[in-house]
């Protein structure tokens, strides 16, 4: 009896197979970003606390070595980190409250200059650009914390947030060394060392990603802060808080920093200043380009802009700024399973080299 000819041709079997992969694979996706939302409550400070234990990972460690017992060693490095953050917060705070309605007065002064020098008509008054602004920013921000613990304020819900977020990065810290252990207990049976490979590689983009992040804001708004602290910039200190805080959010948080701390040279200290503080803003620009970028991050998984504007905006429509905040390091750790995954085995650098 012949043989039963195929009802498809070969390409289109395997077309079919394909899209029936990718089907499930975005199926699954969907479900898990479902589930994220809708117990973000929970899921917020796991998150949190896995992006501090990687910033803190290294000062424990450090402890460690130094036959500093395990608990004790986390328990340093949360005081440690919120001594910093306490101290950085109060900083930043102090600086806009001192600066903020200086900033806020040159911003409302620069787009009246813009609307006289370029002659916009039919724009309305910096007044009403104000208040709708604020209107915004004020909507944006109620989209991106409402909803975590309905019923409680956000600031009581933030400060929930954190606490649990700081106890559960004490937890990470001790405890950090039986994660290889986990990994090969819920592995599937032969695929241990591969799992834990692959946790390995992702965990390292995401240290990585803070590490260099953090310490190349840190760079970015010194430099720019010494800058405008030469061209007496208004605010300048606080220009330079939101410069480093912007720094988290690529491309996005650099471009609107760079653009208030222009306006405000612009408003307050004339055209020619602003020309300085925007060759400034470039030049640090530059610097973090082709310099800091290259050096500081150049051993964590790099990403093509285009996929790094991609999952900020997934991020802002899933949950807000909160999500455009751990869009970046979530696609590093993406990225570097898929790394591991393309070696073929679970042999690869077990520090996400």
């Amino acid at each position: 009896m012949p043989p039963r000819k195929p009802l498809l041709p070969e390409s289109a079997r395997r077309t079919a197979a394909w899209c029936g992969v990718l089907l499930l694979v975005a199926g699954v996706a969907a479900v898990a970003v479902w589930l994220c939302v809708e117990l973000k409550t929970a899921v917020t400070p796991v998150l949190l606390a896995l992006l501090g234990t990687a910033l803190l990972g290294p000062v424990h460690h450090w402890l460690t070595e130094r036959r500093v017992n395990r608990s004790l060693a986390a328990v340093l490095t949360c005081t440690a980190l919120v001594a910093v953050v306490g101290g950085a917060g109060y900083i930043v705070v102090t600086a806009v409250v001192d600066s903020g309605d200086r900033i806020v007065r040159s911003l409302k002064e620069a787009a009246q200059w813009v609307i006289d020098h370029f002659d916009i008509a039919g724009v309305a008054n910096t007044d009403d650009l104000a208040d709708n602004a604020k209107g915004l920013v004020e909507k944006f921000g109620a989209s991106a914390a409402g909803g975590l613990l309905t019923g409680l304020s956000v600031l009581t819900t933030l400060v929930a947030t954190a606490v649990l977020a700081l106890l559960l990065t004490f937890f990470f810290l001790r405890d950090s060394h039986r994660a290889a252990r986990l990994a090969h207990r819920v592995a599937p049976r032969g695929s241990g060392d591969l799992v834990e490979a692959m946790g390995r590689r992702a965990f390292g983009a995401v240290q990585g990603f803070m590490r260099g992040t953090t310490l190349i804001a840190l760079i970015d708004a010194v430099c720019i802060t010494v800058g405008l602290l030469i061209l007496r910039v208004p605010g300048a200190v606080g220009l330079g808080a939101l410069v480093f805080v912007g720094a988290y959010i690529p491309y996005l948080g650099a471009f609107v920093s760079g653009t208030v701390a222009v306006l405000v040279a612009l408003a307050d200290r004339g055209f020619v200043i602003a020309l300085w503080a925007l060759g400034v803003v470039l030049a640090v620009q530059l610097l973090e380009g082709h310099v800091l970028q290259p050096v500081i991050q150049s051993r964590t998984v790099q990403m093509h802009p285009a996929a790094i504007l991609i999952a900020l905006t997934a991020g802002a429509s899933v949950a807000g700024l909160l999500g455009m905040l751990l869009a970046v390091p979530f696609c590093a750790a993406v990225f570097g399973v898929i790394g591991e995954l393309r070696n073929g085995n679970g042999n690869g650098d077990p520090h996400g080299s």
